[in-house]
This record gives structure tokens, C-alpha cells and sequence, in this order.
């Protein structure tokens, strides 16, 4: 191969990935905001209703900030869904120490249903509020989080008002993959065209979404959406495709998440996201696959990128070895400074822009995985129980 035929390929690599490089990262921009406001004097009542199944780690800090909001109409209602941990007694504690603090005791989950629809359904039965609330019991409040939000879905005349939060890692795994995996559910799922009401993209953050109780109702609940396991989309696109409403914000100040502590945990957690996102859609199997080879490329090439020009000038390779050395260095420039922005934004040190190909190769193994059981037709498993969906239903396995 001679060297101007390197240099032409290298060339339109190096064009290419700029230019994958600024797609990917032009993707996430939040226009609609969640304001610091004052809690209002009177508003409609709100009902926060949280699903709690072996959430012993994150429960207290969740329902104690719940109870500290600014917002003076609401109540909290926690459904405990059966756990095998703590939870059950530290709820109880908390319940003792401030009555305002309602829990509810799940029933056991019925043939047909998914774990986390069922506990919002029951949890939903009980409410009593205008605006219905869905917190994850991994998602820690602001005190003035109701009232931003309130302001805000009423501001923007919405139906169903969900925030992307402020994602908090501690551990060196969640650093490295946490920052690509949201890079890679912005370009999933625009927030651009999830705001578009001509547009059918459609997403919820089910750490957080608030509801109109009367548009809740009017499509059926969580009941009509009994077997979907990542049922904050199948609530999005319900709620869009019906015609209301649909609005995703930036929750930055307003709500924090915690998702996952350790790689383990979310190999589990993106793996089963992943999975049902691709399952969904066969046309999201394809831009699974370009995803996948798109990390995978990271992974690989554009390490040795850099050390291919830099070994092909020791042996003499002239200017072209030393431009294709040059484009190289200039795609790394770009993403450390593209992956820093991400990471200054989420709080984590701009060094861990470093480990993008480690993570991207993380990202990879994950959506080749979720790919391989969407083709196998394999099951998934969450909080201790795994779902079969062959046949068209939704069936929960004993383990």
C-alpha cells in the first residue's frame, strides 16, 4: 500500500470523526429549563409516589428529602414493593418519626406485570393529588424541586414534565462509563425532538416525572402499561402519542441520581436498558449496531491511531507519516476536549476524559450483549426477579 493511498484513507478518517465527534456531543442540549422559584402560597396538590424494592442504601436520604420540600400542597406516599432488606424498617422508623411520610405495603406482583409498573399503579390507587410525582428511590430532591417543577410544566403547558438529573459517580467505574453512556441516550432519544410535538421521539426520566393525575387517568395508568420494564418510555411515548403534551427539562439543581455504586451493578442496570430499548424497535437495533461500532472504534483505533503514525515516521515515512500523525493527535484533541466539557458538567474530573476508550469499550460489550439477547430472545433480570417476554408475554421467573 503506498503512503499516499494511507494518507488518503487516514484523511477521510479524520474527517469523518470530527465529524462524528461534534454530532455526538450537539446532541444533549436541555433549551427548557427547571427554575429556582419560590414555593407558592396555594397551587394544585401533589401527590410523590416512590416504588422502594431492597433500595436500603438510598431510602432514608430519599424520603428525608422529600419531606424537607418547600412546596406547601403535597403529600409522600412510598410503595414498598416486598423487599428482603432493610427497607421495610428504616421506612417504618422514618413513618414513626414524621407521620407525614405514607407507606404502602405491595401486594404480590400478579402474572403479566412487570415489578416497578405495578408498585406505581398501586401507589397511584392511593393518591389523592391533581399532579401525580414519580421518584426513584435513588433520586434526592432539592427542597424547592415540586415548586421548580410545577412552575415549569405549567409554564410550558405540560402534560407530563420530566427532568434529566444530575447524575452523582463515586466510584472510578461509574466515572469512566457513566459520562458516554448519557452521550449515547442523548443521541438516542434528542431532547430537541423529544420537545418537537410534531416529532414521535418520546422519553422519560423515571427518576423523576411529574403528571397531570386527570391525563394519568384518562390513558389507563400504569395498568396500560403493566408489562413494559422501562416504563417511564412506554409512559412518554403514551403520553405523546395520545396527543398531550410532553416535556423533558434540565434538572441540574433540582433533583440528584445516584443509578448504580459498582460496574456489576451497571452491567446489570444498562444491559436490561439497553436491551428493552433495542427490543422495542427493530429500527433501534440498527442505530444499536452503529453504536456499538462507534464505541468499539474508539475502543480500538483511535488509541493505536496515534502510534501507527508515530511507528510509520521511525521507519522513515516522511511528511505523510507525520500529517497522518498530526490528524491522529488532532481527533484525540478534540475528544478529550469534547469528553471534559461532559465530565465538568457532571461533576467528575476532566482527567477521566482519559478513560473514553476504556469505557467506550465497556459501552460496546454492553450493546453487543443487550444485542445478542434481543436475538436469542433471551429474558432480562431486575431487583432480584428476571422476566421472560417470548410468546408475546411478560412472565416473571422464580429464581
Amino acid at each position: 500500500m503506498t503512503p499516499l493511498i494511507l494518507l488518503a484513507g487516514s484523511s477521510v478518517l479524520f474527517m469523518a470523526a470530527l465529524a462524528i465527534l461534534i454530532w455526538l456531543h450537539t446532541q444533549a442540549y436541555l433549551a427548557i429549563k427547571t427554575p429556582a422559584v419560590r414555593a407558592p402560597q396555594a397551587g394544585p396538590r401533589v401527590s410523590v409516589l416512590v416504588p422502594a424494592r431492597n433500595e436500603a442504601h438510598n431510602i432514608r436520604h430519599c424520603a428525608q428529602a422529600l419531606l424537607a420540600q418547600d412546596y406547601p400542597n403535597y403529600e409522600v406516599l412510598v410503595l414498598e414493593d416486598r423487599s428482603t432488606d432493610a427497607t421495610p424498617a428504616i421506612l417504618a422508623e422514618l413513618s414513626v418519626h414524621d407521620p407525614r411520610l405514607g407507606v404502602l405495603h405491595g401486594a404480590e406482583l400478579p402474572p403479566g406485570w412487570a415489578g416497578k409498573p405495578h408498585a406505581l399503579h398501586q401507589a397511584a390507587s392511593a393518591a389523592s393529588g391533581e399532579w401525580l410525582l414519580f421518584v426513584d428511590a435513588d433520586t434526592f430532591l432539592a427542597p424547592n424541586a415540586i415548586s421548580a417543577a410545577l412552575a415549569a410544566a405549567e409554564a410550558a403547558g405540560a402534560d407530563l414534565f420530566t427532568v434529566m438529573t444530575e447524575q452523582v459517580t463515586g466510584s472510578f467505574w461509574e466515572r469512566v462509563v457513566m459520562p458516554l453512556v448519557m452521550t449515547a441516550l442523548s443521541v438516542g432519544f434528542s431532547p430537541r425532538r423529544v420537545n418537537d410535538a410534531s416529532k414521535r421521539d418520546a422519553v422519560a426520566n423515571g427518576q423523576f416525572i411529574l403528571i397531570r393525575r386527570a391525563v394519568y387517568d384518562a390513558l389507563g395508568g400504569h395498568l396500560r402499561l403493566k408489562h413494559h420494564i422501562v416504563e417511564d418510555k412506554a409512559l412518554a411515548e403514551l403520553v405523546k402519542w395520545s396527543g398531550y403534551r410532553l416535556v423533558v427539562a434540565d434538572g441540574r439543581g433540582v433533583a440528584q441520581t445516584r443509578m448504580y455504586t459498582s460496574l456489576a451493578q451497571m452491567w446489570e442496570g444498562w444491559t436490561k436498558n439497553i436491551y428493552l430499548g433495542l427490543s422495542d424497535h427493530p429500527a433501534m437495533l440498527l442505530l444499536g449496531a452503529f453504536g456499538a461500532f462507534l464505541a468499539l472504534v474508539a475502543a480500538l483505533f483511535l488509541p493505536a491511531w496515534p502510534l501507527l503514525g508515530g511507528y510509520w515516521i521511525l521507519q522513515g515515512g516522511g511528511w505523510p507519516a507525520l500529517v497522518v500523525l498530526a490528524q491522529a493527535l488532532l481527533v484525540w484533541a478534540a475528544l478529550l476536549g469534547m469528553r471534559m466539557s461532559v465530565n465538568a458538567q457532571m461533576k467528575i474530573p476532566r482527567a477521566y476524559a482519559l478513560t473514553t476508550p476504556l469505557g467506550a469499550g465497556i459501552f460496546a460489550a454492553m450493546m453487543l450483549t443487550s444485542a445478542f439477547r434481543v436475538l436469542s430472545g433471551r429474558g432480562v433480570t431486575w431487583k432480584g426477579r428476571r422476566y421472560d417476554p417470548r410468546g408475546g408475554e411478560l412472565k416473571e421467573v422464580l429464581n
